[in-house]
């Protein structure tokens, strides 16, 4: 026994002082990055840039460093992101449109190539540490469910710590968020003073501070990707009721008052002009007064949401000012993905996937709902006049090539590696710049492997060379711009462009030949803000500009031409992935949840039937099982022992089935029948409401939901977590109080009660 204890004896002759194994460390200058991004921010929005928006965080930093002029984006959400992320072309990278529109085509798949490494994925294999906070909107929704894969989820895409939200956007009050993978759930309510923006930077400012106490000596990478100020508008009252007033004379005259005071700021020259009107959106003296008054508000709530983000992102730069480390960030702030949104439509909803459906809002419902715009009862944004105005000088809006869908402002400061203080760089540059300047910050070369796999080149070009010398020629002289159908091409001052469809339109089934569509041109050397075409007058200028398009799109992935917009939120139509796909019946446990519209069920434009197997005792209460919420979704659920089954069409058409009788303590079949009448996309359907396959409750919805119940709110067996499907219960504190044995959806049929009674006890696998 001695003889084997002494073997285990560390040895007299070892050198314990060796040095022990490192990882690898950043180079000795290589400083901290944070890149802030907020969401549908115009250029003419914010302070810093002429807009009525106060934004006092991105002036303290434009005071401090540079404002770009001429810094641009793609003009939608997505593909913004996975350009920013790995300094490619969206197309190149599959992402075309946004991850919830991606098709089985090249240029539109949605799953980021291993070729194209991201910012995190180089920087911490290069001794950075790394955090995403916020909207990530990058992952297949498909692979966003508890099983993965998680490759493409932030922390496979080389962060080390994620929190946030995975789609397109958030409720405000009641979010849906992960912490890493796993689902997380704020502990506290709108009443409790929660709000998400201040909650996100709660997430970072905690997360960089745990850092510099452990790891002091390596740089660190924050990504803060803030969901304002994407819709839903949501803002506490009083940062809305600061702006009471302001926007009164309407949108035409915001667009002149904001053009003067960027000439002011000298964010554009004296002789810009302000861009054409976009077509079908009213002038401000074309609405009554009713339609004013709830234009104005809409304007308020938004300021208000603006300038709270702004102020959540200044107790950031206060953190890291404290901690010491600010002059040795290099600090990004992204003010837009895409230019502000139209999406709203002419008159603006407080139901944003009522327009997403092709239904207008009413303004008289409206006005009498003034006083709960940005509150948990409303999911708002404002008309596309205001796009317009935030937009200023440019025409259009998100969605579209044209400038004002993909110019955005962007402020750097560098305390210690930037020597000029509040000047403005007017060099034209672009999203997939961001990864190029990093590395030469950091002093990293373009890889040309990681993870062992080779890379495709790096599409950007680094704006480092502006940070002095503001004089220098532009280095980026061409890109190709494409979103749904809408193109463009810029190269060397010159613009050509199309628009395909319009972006409110986005259930628009009309046939839209892209032969047809107008090109138009634009010599930005005498005409900023694309004001006046001259298609006609240089036609050898503009086919010149248009066989360049072509062939950067050819390059890129760019064809075939897709111009679907909401028709591709629906898996069925896009043709993508379908995790149940030959699956007639599915199965669930008590325990599933947070599954997103692509991983949950299809039950959208089908007959089916659900059926759960209870055990319940008298008075029972609580949601058995529903997806989405308050503005869009369905559920199934008991109130005081009596069943109940809802379907709300976004927001707005409200069914409720209810049973009865009371369920008598003991174990059920609780059923719902839905009888879809077949025809188009969201017709109507009969619901039955059964117990132990007798009738309780019979329905009629007049309408269903075609393409997307949500794009913030799951489906989850035994919970309704977000906001209520139904006001018959409270917000997240729903939870079925009974025993849930296993709920089954049986699809396109409706059964015999008996067939389905023995099926949902049998095994629980999916067929």
């Amino acid at each position: 026994m001695r003889e084997q204890t002494d073997r285990l004896r560390l040895p007299l002759d070892v050198d314990t002082t060796a040095t022990p194994t490192r990882p690898v460390e950043a180079g000795p200058n290589a400083p901290n990055v944070v890149v802030v991004l907020l969401d549908d921010m115009g250029f003419g929005a914010s302070s810093p840039y002429g807009g009525p928006c106060e934004m006092p965080t991105a002036q303290r930093l434009a005071d401090d460093g540079l404002r770009y002029s001429r810094f641009h984006v793609t003009p939608l959400c997505s593909p913004t992101r996975q350009a920013l992320m790995t300094g490619r072309n969206h197309h190149s990278v599959g992402m075309g449109v946004t991850s919830e529109m991606a098709t089985p085509l090249p240029g539109y798949h949605g799953y980021r190539p291993a070729s194209a490494a991201t910012i995190a994925q180089i920087l911490s294999g290069n001794g950075y540490c790394t955090a995403a906070i916020g909207k990530w909107h990058q992952t297949p929704p498909v692979e966003v469910t508890p099983s993965g894969p998680f490759p493409r989820w932030p922390m496979g895409e080389g962060f080390d710590f994620f929190y946030g939200f995975m789609g397109a956007e958030m409720n405000h009050w009641y979010p849906q968020l992960y912490r890493g993978r796993y689902a997380f759930e704020p502990d506290r309510l709108p009443e409790d003073g929660y709000h998400l923006s201040e909650d996100l930077v709660d997430q970072a400012i905690s997360w960089v501070e745990n850092q510099q106490a452990i790891t002091p000596t390596r740089p660190f990478f924050t990504y803060v990707a803030l969901g304002a100020t994407h819709a839903p508008f949501h803002v506490a009252p009083e940062w809305r009721e600061k702006y009471a007033g302001r926007f009164d004379a309407g949108w035409d005259v915001q667009r002149e008052q904001t053009l003067a005071r960027q000439k002011e700021l000298g964010i554009v020259p004296d002789s810009t002009e302000l861009a054409p009107w976009a077509e079908g959106v009213p002038r401000w003296e074309e609405l009554d007064e009713t339609e004013k008054l709830v234009a104005s508000r809409f304007m308020e709530t938004y300021a208000g949401f603006a300038e709270h983000a702004d102020a959540q992102i200044g107790r950031l730069v206060d953190a890291l000012e404290e901690m010491e480390v600010l002059d040795d960030t290099l600090f990004f702030y992204l003010l837009g993905d895409n230019g502000a949104s139209g999406e709203g439509g002419p008159r603006g909803t407080f139901r944003e996937h009522l327009v997403g459906h092709g239904v207008q809002d009413d303004t008289a419902d409206m006005a009498a709902r003034l006083e709960t715009l940005g509150d948990p009862t409303t999911y708002a944004i404002y008309p596309a006049g205001w796009a317009l105005a935030m937009n200023t000088p440019y025409p259009w809006t998100k969605q579209v090539t044209h400038l004002g869908g993909t110019r955005d402002g962007m402020i750097v400061r560098w305390g210690n590696g930037i020597q000029a203080r509040g000047e403005i760089r007017h060099q034209w540059h672009h999203v997939i710049d961001v990864l190029p300047t990093i590395l030469e910050a950091a002093g990293l070369p373009h890889p040309e492997s990681v993870g062992g796999v080779d890379q495709q080149p790096i599409e950007g070009t680094s704006l480092h060379y502006t940070f002095d010398a503001p004089d220098a020629p532009d280095r980026h002289v061409t890109q190709y711009f494409e979103m749904v159908g809408n193109r463009g091409i810029y190269h060397d001052g010159w613009t050509a462009v199309t628009r395909h469809g319009i972006p409110w339109e986005m259930v628009d089934t009309r046939d839209r030949p892209f032969e047809d569509d107008r090109w138009e041109l634009y010599d930005h050397s005498e005409d900023w803000s694309q004001a006046r075409d001259l298609a006609e007058r240089h036609p050898e200028k503009l086919a010149e500009l248009r066989e360049l398009f072509v062939r950067e799109a050819e390059k890129h992935h760019v064809f075939p031409l897709d111009d679907r917009v909401t028709e591709r939120e629906n898996a069925d139509l896009a043709g993508r992935l379908d995790l149940h796909l030959g699956r007639s019946t599915l199965s669930f446990g008590p325990r599933v949840g947070r599954l997103t519209e692509d991983a949950a069920p299809n039950l959208k434009n089908r007959s089916h039937v659900i059926t759960a197997d209870l055990e319940v005792i008298t008075g029972t209460s609580g949601v058995v099982v529903a997806q989405g919420g308050r503005f869009g979704g369905w559920s199934l659920y008991a109130v005081d022992g009596v069943a109940h089954y809802a379907y709300n069409h976004v927001g707005r058409d409200l069914t409720v089935v209810r049973g009865d009788r009371v369920i008598g303590p003991g174990r059920h079949d609780l059923t719902v029948r839905f009888d879809y009448d077949g025809g188009p996309p969201g017709s109507g359907a009969d619901v039955r409401l059964e117990v132990d396959g007798e009738e309780v409750g019979r329905g009629r919805v007049p309408v269903t939901t075609a393409y997307y119940f949500s794009f913030d709110e799951t489906f989850n067996i035994g919970v309704d977590p977000g906001t209520p499907v139904v006001d018959d219960y409270l917000p997240v504190r729903n939870r079925f109080q009974g025993l849930i044995h296993r709920v089954r959806f049986d699809l396109d049929h409706v059964a015999d009660p008996g067939e389905l009674r023995d099926r949902v006890r049998g095994p629980m696998v999916h067929q």
